[in-house]
């Protein structure tokens, strides 16, 4: 493995690292750059936002996102499970969408209240 340039995405500073075969991170201002060299580098996450549809709101589609950041390689997966939920109104901030999904420990949770219309 060559070394790898990354812009840490951690704070607004925007350090630029390099990470090399050892995983020794530099260029970093602050542990949290190095930590999250070294995690992008052997396993890469992200956190998914998305819609899903919703029936009796007033809006057609709720926002939705991964409550923790899950694998990078498992991305496409938990798209596939969302685009496949329906939900019904009401909904609220913070309301588990889908358990566990894709087997990654991590929720899909709702991000804004939804109420249903009369």
């Amino acid at each position: 493995m060559a070394e790898r340039e990354l812009i840490c995405i951690n704070c607004p500073r925007g350090c630029h690292l390099k990470v090399d075969d050892n995983l020794n991170v530099t260029g970093n201002f602050c542990p949290r750059g190095a930590a999250y060299g070294k995690q992008e580098v052997t396993n890469p996450t992200r956190t998914v936002t998305s819609t899903v549809r919703i029936d009796g709101a007033e809006l057609p589609l709720c926002p939705v996102k991964t409550a923790k950041a899950v694998s990078k390689g498992k991305m496409f997966d938990v798209m596939v499970s969302i685009n496949a939920v329906r939900l019904k109104a009401p909904v609220h901030i913070g309301d588990v969408v889908i358990k566990d999904v894709c087997g990654t420990g991590v929720d899909v949770v709702s991000c804004r209240d939804m109420e249903k219309i009369a």
